[in-house]
């Protein structure tokens, strides 16, 4: 029983769920009374505690609270879904929200990307499930859409499915690409079935149907309602099995109707969401399946391909005919036969085998015959890079190097290093650098500050290690301090100071005010020495100056003294004087002139008496008064001038005025300015798929003025429309132009822009096509290097492009050159090169470039220089494993042992046995990766220790090898009978003398009666130096013989017993038995006779069968009554009385009747057969 307290407590809490039910209720508008009858009827069956209260509570709130006539619902998605934050890397401003809509309603998701980060107009793929791409399926359920909002730069994509069905659920992808940018989201639809028609007038089906029931029953009828929803949910299973067969798009039903393998189905129903498999296949069954017969496959290629990276994979299509012309694509790219792609004929077997899969490979595979084409996707498997040894834990001081090194489980895999939780990218390249070599990853920081403290983490895709690096501050020791000077006016002030270390640079201070040099002040640093240096000292130079170190709290100051000098200046009396602003500066007595111009130079002169005036050009007097270029002389005025100045009336010019009290001079640079000359070499460096490189070179003159930048105009070849590519003038001499079309003949040409004006066009460019070039080559890495050589290895570019890849140039240059010298002069078709003649002890950089007819790759540089010079390795033997143990050889055997080592230069190697030198018949070739120990004939002499020793420069490494030579023992000792009893005989004896250099293994014991002296084996392998022979023969005196054996067999000689085993004789007497010998004498007889047989001409044939007789019959093979006899074309067989004839290739007249005859002396017997040679058609 339960206590009174809890069964109360139970009923309060249940009283509150009611009444808080009944809030709900009256809330949403419902009749008081109905809400009261339906809160007494949860009372009542509380009260007798029936079992379906709960289901029935649950299918009331189902049916009450959505539904409300009354109030209007609240949207609460806002609350429930809330908008995701806009990740600020990422290039959506809003992604597609999961989305839960009914089957048969539209659908559509919208994305908003960001546009002013772009530098052009993005491109959208969705996505269903991994690689389904929807844009195929455009049409009337598949819509899409795409709007711009030309001031804010914002991208709008929707994709809008209409009429969606389960089949539609699952997960959905959007993918964004822009030039050099790509980001991409998820998000789900989830598809629900219909809800029943007359379910949204559910309180129609509470009201009760008698009027003349009490009002205060209520006006909700239940059991109305429960009898409703067991017919409403009949409906919906009778409409379900109905629409049955709407749930399944119809793509996806021609999708599996193409399927040949049952593998497929599963795959394509776990890809696309259907749960129902074994209905799937129902209905595919049910549906009558047309295929389109190919006219060109027989059988096409699978749906997908799975290969390791690293493997090969062959994909194969087999034609209908072998004359037709047959292509590969990946990535719509044409493929040409390589050492990568190898292409196969095999009868109508088209193969193509794909060598070395690595992740470039993972792509979409098209192989096209005319117009037909078959697809495939390969997927290449990436196994898990795993981190073998993490960096470890460095503390340096500020300005030291820091170098962190961690090895991964394979070459060539791709890492991350963050630092702090922040990934270190390529763009921090100043600061980090990354190197690669082998398994083994750095990550550098050439010049470590304080910032640079943290954890540091290498990341693979199978697992991650982590190391801190501490940067303390580095201590700053001053050698020499700053002193105080005092100087004069127009004297050198110097302040010089010395620190401790050569790297630190600093900053000079006066009176606060930090001191930029000009043309009195310069500031130099050398080694550890700072200086600065005042020329021509003013007054206002006077202060307190100091010397601040950069990093450090340290501040070196010294104060100058400027000492003023009182100079009396006596006036002296002027000659004659030309009155020009800075006579006698020619940087400032410069007139310029822009070309067709005026100029007229008015000179004012003076002197008493007035002087006499002479101009002249470049050392030549200039004395016209008339014409283009003249003089024109006044009263104390000098004019000189040109009318529509000239390129040629530049010069120097100088006036010189003379009187009887001196003279004056004066200069003057005229310069004529006019627009710059066109461009010249101008020319097409570089082409991509849709942009070419541009270069040209100055115009041979600037005009005078200088060239501030270029103007760009392209065209078509064949067209008169030039069209301009920059509106503001470029400074630099190149220009990339972009947007082009590929497989287009462009032409284009350049201005040169100077303040006066633009030039006149420069010569067209020969016409170009923009192509491709590929990507760089990958992967570079020097495998070997010796005093002159270095072998480098690469790997193919990851983007080939529409042009392929012709081969690769290797060049070489000095570290700090910038010099390349070609390696080689022809294109290399491998990926790999051994670089010769090069100088030792250099540091080298190398650098591939792969060629096609676009030209060539961006360059793969080594991120180190190379030091051409043999690596001293360390010596080590590499001793195989069957070496370590004894090595055991028979006499006369050749012994033939290559030994391996490793080590540089060539290390120099010795043998030795026992301590002592080799003998003469022992030979020793050695190469630079190994040594070959040989004997011709191995004698039981050569067994012993051998050492063998590897020295290179006083490193040495050693090891020994056991030799054992082995031949057959001697024979045993002593063998004698010891004793004889009944039947049997113990015999015994003692090991040989000589065991043949190897262990005795066991003996055999062999036995003969003295009468026959035939020998009979007793035992094999017998251990024991015993041995008990039984079964003897009663009568008989026997002897015994012994042989020992080792791992070479049985001695030569046996060791025989000096004494014999005699076996007594009873006195026996020996009755025949009486019996009369049985005649096995028979007459022939075929046990299988002959039968019929059909055989096509040209293929050989037998006839068989079996018989039985005694004395052995004759057999004689008869042809239409004819002997055979020994006609080569049929071969009898006779073997343990089965007979065989053989036909060879028989022809139409070789058929017939065929009798076989068996006779000897008690009969005969005879069986024959019809031979039918058919001649195909």
């Amino acid at each position: 029983m339960e206590p009174a307290g809890r069964r109360g407590l139970r009923h309060q809490r249940r009283a509150g769920t009611y009444v808080a039910l009944w809030g709900v209720l009256g809330g949403l508008g419902y009749a008081t009374s109905g809400v009261l009858a339906l809160t007494a009827l949860l009372f009542k069956m509380e009260e007798a505690n029936l079992a379906s209260r709960a289901k029935l509570l649950s299918v009331i709130i189902l049916f009450f609270v959505p539904i409300s006539p009354l109030a209007e619902p609240k949207d609460d998605l806002d609350d429930l879904n809330p908008p995701e934050p806009r990740d600020p890397d990422g290039l959506f401003i809003s992604k597609p929200q999961n989305i839960l809509v009914e089957s048969g309603q539209d659908v559509v998701a919208v994305a908003r990307v960001d546009g002013a980060q772009l530098g052009g107009k993005p491109s959208i793929k969705w996505f269903k499930g991994k690689w389904l791409e929807l844009g195929a399926k455009s049409g009337n359920r598949f819509q899409f859409r795409e709007s711009c909002e030309k001031e804010s730069k914002v991208y709008t994509f929707e994709l809008a499915i209409s009429k969606v069905v389960p089949g539609d659920r699952g997960d959905y992808r959007c993918e964004v690409t822009a030039k050099d940018k790509k980001d991409s989201c998820s998000f789900n639809i989830d598809v629900e079935a219909g809800r029943p028609s007359g379910s949204d007038n559910v309180l129609q089906a509470f009201k009760r149907t008698n009027d003349a029931k009490d009002e205060s029953a209520g006006e909700l009828d239940f059991s109305g309602l429960l009898k409703k929803r067991e017919e409403q949910a009949e409906e919906v299973k009778k409409k379900k099995k109905d629409d049955e067969e709407d749930t399944i798009p119809p793509e996806i039903w021609e999708l599996l109707k193409g399927v040949t393998k049952k593998s497929e189905y599963e795959r394509i129903a776990f890809q696309y969401g259907i749960t129902d498999l074994r209905g799937m296949l129902k209905r595919l069954k049910k549906i009558k399946v047309e295929p389109k017969k190919s006219e060109a496959f027989i059988r096409k290629l699978d749906p997908a391909y799975q290969v390791d990276k690293g493997n090969k994979i062959r994909l194969m299509v087999e034609l209908s005919n072998p004359d037709l012309p047959l292509k590969w694509y990946k990535n719509g790219q044409l493929i040409k036969p390589s050492n990568k792609y190898v292409f196969e004929n095999v009868g109508l077997k088209r193969i193509l085998t794909i060598n070395k899969c690595s992740l470039a490979d993972d792509a979409a595979y098209e192989c096209r015959v005319n117009d037909e084409k078959s697809f495939t996707e390969v997927f290449v498997k990436e196994p898990p890079v795993t981190i073998m040894k993490g960096p470890e834990d460095q503390q340096v001081v500020v300005g030291e190097r820091v170098v962190l090194e961690a090895e991964v489980s394979e070459e060539g895999a791709q890492v991350m290093w963050t630092k702090d939780g922040v990934e270190l990218t390529r763009e921090e390249t100043f600061k980090y650098r990354f190197k690669k070599d082998g398994k083994k990853h750095f990550l550098i920081l050439n010049e470590a500050t304080m910032e640079d403290t943290g954890r540091y983490r290498i990341l693979t895709n199978g697992g991650e290690a982590e190391a801190e690096v501490i940067v303390e501050e580095k201590q700053l020791e001053v050698l020499q301090g700053i002193a105080d000077l005092t100087v004069q006016a127009t004297e050198q002030a110097v302040f010089k100071c010395e620190v401790s270390d050569e790297k630190v640079t600093g900053r000079w201070f006066k009176n606060g005010v930090e001191v930029r040099p000009s043309k009195r002040i310069h500031i130099s640093h050398t080694g550890r020495i700072h200086k600065l240096v005042i020329d021509d000292v003013r007054p206002e130079d006077e202060g307190d100056y100091t010397f601040v170190p950069d990093g450090y709290a340290l501040t070196l100051s010294a104060k100058l003294n400027f000492l003023e000098i009182k100079v009396e200046y006596v006036p002296k009396q002027e000659p004659p004087k030309i009155h020009l602003d800075c006579s006698g500066k020619d940087t400032e007595n410069t007139l310029v002139v822009v070309a067709g111009n005026k100029l007229r130079l008015d000179v004012p002169i003076s002197g008493e008496p007035l002087p006499t005036v002479t101009w002249t050009k470049d050392g030549q007097e200039f004395s016209a008064k008339e014409g283009r270029v003249r003089l024109e002389d006044k009263h104390e005025l000098s004019s000189f001038v040109i009318e529509s100045a000239e390129r040629a009336d530049e010069g120097r010019y100088e006036i010189r005025v003379t009187n009887p009290a001196g003279e004056d001079t004066a200069a003057i640079n005229i310069r004529v300015v006019d627009v710059p000359d066109p461009p010249e070499a101008v020319r097409v460096t570089q082409v991509g798929e849709d942009w070419a490189v541009l270069v040209w070179e100055p115009p041979k003159f600037d005009g005078g003025q200088p060239v501030t930048g270029y103007l760009v105009e392209r065209k078509k070849k064949g067209s008169h429309r030039w069209m301009k590519l920059n509106f503001e003038v470029l400074p630099a001499l190149t220009f990339e132009s972009t947007r082009m079309i590929e497989g287009v003949l462009y032409e284009m040409r350049v201005f040169a822009v100077n303040a006066i004006g633009v030039s006149a066009p420069s010569l067209n460019t020969p016409p170009f096509m923009p192509i491709a070039p590929t990507s760089e080559p990958t992967h570079l890495t020097l495998e070997d290097v010796t005093d002159t050589t270095a072998t480098l290895k690469w790997r193919p570019p990851e983007r080939l492009g529409a042009g392929g890849i012709d081969g690769y140039l290797v060049e070489w240059c000095r570290e700090g050159d910038t010099n390349w010298t070609p390696a080689n002069t022809e294109l290399v078709e491998r990926c790999g090169l051994t670089v010769r003649g090069l100088p030792t002890g250099e540091k080298l950089l190398f650098r591939v470039v792969g060629v096609n007819i676009a030209g060539r790759s961006p360059p793969a540089t080594m991120a180190q220089p190379v030091t051409i010079r043999e690596i001293v390795e360390r010596p080590k033997i590499r001793l195989p494993r069957h070496l370590r143990q004894t090595y055991v050889r028979k006499v006369g055997e050749q012994v033939n042992l290559v030994i391996p080592f490793q080590g540089k230069p060539r290390p120099q190697v010795t043998w030795t046995k026992e301590g002592g030198p080799l003998g003469e018949d022992v030979h020793v070739r050695t190469s630079d990766r190994d040594t070959v120990f040989f004997i011709r004939a191995a004698a039981r002499g050569h067994s012993g220790r051998y050492g063998l020793s590897v020295r290179i420069e006083g490193m040495e490494d050693t090891a020994e090898m056991r030799l054992r030579i082995v031949e057959k023992p001697g024979p045993p000792k002593n063998v004698q009978v010891k004793e004889v009893w009944g039947f049997n005989a113990l015999v015994e004896w003692e090991p040989p003398e000589d065991d043949g250099n190897a262990e005795i293994t066991g003996y055999t014991i062999m036995k003969a009666d003295k009468r026959t002296m035939e020998w009979f084996t007793v035992y094999e392998h017998n251990r024991p130096l015993r041995c008990t022979a039984s079964e003897l023969v009663m009568g008989n005196e026997y002897l015994f013989k012994v042989f020992s054996e080792n791992l070479c067999g049985l001695s030569e000689k046996p060791g025989l017993s000096c004494n014999t085993a005699v076996i007594p004789k009873a006195e026996l007497r020996l009755k025949p038995p009486q019996y009369q010998e049985h005649d096995f004498r028979s007459a022939p007889q075929f046990l299988t006779p002959l039968v019929d047989r059909s055989a096509v001409a040209g293929y050989s044939t037998a006839l068989n069968c079996a018989v039985r007789g005694h004395p052995k019959p004759k057999v004689v093979w008869l042809k239409n009554q004819m002997a055979i006899g020994d006609d080569p074309k049929f071969l009898a067989r006779h073997s343990q009385g089965v007979l065989t004839l053989l036909i060879r290739k028989p022809g139409p007249f070789d058929g017939g009747t065929y009798t076989c005859r068996a006779v000897n002396e008690l009969g005969e017997a005879l069986t024959e057969c019809r031979l039918e040679i058919r001649v195909p058609q």
